[in-house]
């Protein structure tokens, strides 16, 4: 399928749409809830306080961050998949476990990646056992898919466009960090929702350059949210795993 046009698959828009809205929803069952991405050592140590750190927080790690390179892997494990090349995207799984930069972060992107397969099942032939446990990632079942390679599995294989399943995959990124702060901070709703707006030129900006990025775009600059994720580890009492 050609992905040059910024749309979604031209057989329904519309589904498409919609099935995005559903995998990437706070309602999809694969546990996101739980997990802070190191948001809430952060704010246990004073360094997010407010709706304007929330932001500038969320915003930092989709343009310089782990949100930027789970997008980078997004687009290169769907293209992989789109291609046919097992070898690629087993090559994009392991660079995505080895770029989590703590336990704690490799454990949530792989635990979310194996609720994800499993709840995709209903847009998949053959029962419940998911889309990724015929051997995509030969040698670990759908064990080996961490987050973004999942989604991207998913979205390939159902002919969604890589374009907006970038956005959609940012914007849940971001829509679970805001809120953890909203529980943790707190913020009130309504000044989450303005974190929420403020956010949206950033996650477009992000998928828009993950979209033509290659592996040599991977990087984090992200240090403090990188040390956050570490420190969560010890960190008691505490809500989320991560």
């Amino acid at each position: 399928m050609d992905d040059g046009a910024d749309t979604v698959v031209r057989a329904n828009d519309g589904t498409s749409l919609l099935r995005l809205m559903t995998w990437l929803s706070p309602a999809f069952p694969v546990g996101a809830y739980a997990f802070s991405h190191g948001v809430e050592a952060a704010i246990a140590e004073g360094r997010v306080r407010d709706g304007e750190d929330v932001f500038r927080w969320v915003s930092t790690l989709l343009t310089e961050g782990s949100g930027r390179n789970d997008l980078i892997l997004l687009a290169e494990a769907f293209h992989a998949e789109r291609d046919g090349d097992p070898a690629r995207l087993r090559d994009a799984a392991d660079l995505c476990r080895a770029l989590a930069g703590s336990k704690e972060r490799r454990e949530e992107t792989m635990a979310l990646g194996r609720a994800f397969a499993g709840a995709a099942s209903p847009w998949f032939e053959g029962g419940a056992d998911g889309p990724i446990e015929d051997g995509t990632l030969e040698g670990a079942g759908s064990d080996a898919a961490p987050y973004p390679v999942a989604v991207a599995i998913v979205a390939a294989r159902q002919g969604i466009a890589l374009a907006p399943t970038l956005v959609a995959y940012a914007h849940g990124f971001a829509a679970n960090l805001v809120s953890v702060a909203t529980r943790l901070v707190p913020l009130g709703q309504r000044e989450a929702v303005r974190v929420l707006h403020r956010l949206e030129p950033v996650i477009l900006r992000a998928a828009r350059h993950a979209k033509t990025s290659s592996l040599d775009d991977l990087g984090s600059a992200a240090f403090l949210s990188d040390i956050a994720a570490m420190r969560h580890e010890t960190l008691e009492p505490r809500l989320f795993r991560s």
